[in-house]
């Protein structure tokens, strides 16, 4: 369904566009590779020029590789499109930094970390960002598969890592209670979210 019309009249500034492909490899990890475009229909003044319209601002593309645990193996960066060349892609190669970070356990408070401030480049970083909830996707399929094969063989069923991770997948709503029945429980995810609010509010 598209959003609703403007309500007002406006003028195109800017588009930033996002691709991520997840690959499985031959070698049983997986390559997520990342690109970041910004572009404007019009020509950009910056301090080293004018970017003309339509040229890219940003070109950036980020590949991290992972096992199936979410474990960052490697990670390249490479930057063709600047704002200021010569000293924006000079950054990229911090970007090993990832390895050793679990892409689905605490990975953006480690990017911060790691790559925060003038450690890192604002829009790799912010790239490198968006890689959990894809990476989950990509693999969403053979986690299944293994629930399922587990089950089959009678051994002990693991939590999913989804629950509790967003609305659909709460630990007490429908999905989980008609898919994850064993892992259903009523209340727990209101009450997770009440003490994550007071614990935020106490926060100095």
């Amino acid at each position: 369904m598209p959003l609703p019309p403007p309500e007002c009249p406006r003028t195109p500034m800017h588009t930033r566009s996002v691709r991520i492909d997840a690959f499985r490899r031959a070698d049983g990890a997986w390559d997520l590779e990342a690109e970041l475009v910004d572009v404007k229909p019009h020509d950009a003044p910056l301090a080293g020029g004018v970017r003309p319209a339509g040229e890219p601002v940003h070109l950036m593309r980020l590949r991290v590789t992972i096992d199936a645990a979410g474990e960052v193996l490697d990670a390249i960066a490479v930057s063709d499109a600047v704002p200021y060349r010569g000293v924006c892609e000079a950054v990229a190669p911090e970007y090993r930094r990832l390895v050793g970070l679990n892409l689905l356990r605490g990975f953006r408070a480690g990017v911060r970390e790691r790559l925060g401030g003038v450690g890192g480049c604002t829009h790799m970083s912010e790239l490198a960002q968006v890689l959990p909830t894809a990476a989950i996707q990509a693999m969403a399929g053979d986690e299944w598969r293994r629930r399922e094969q587990l089950e089959r063989a009678g051994g002990k069923p693991h939590r999913p890592f989804t629950i509790d991770r967003c609305h659909a997948w709460r630990s007490d709503g429908p999905v989980v209670e008609r898919h994850f029945p064993i892992w259903y429980r009523p209340g727990s995810a209101s009450a997770s979210v009440q003490d994550s609010r007071v614990s935020t509010e106490e926060r100095p």
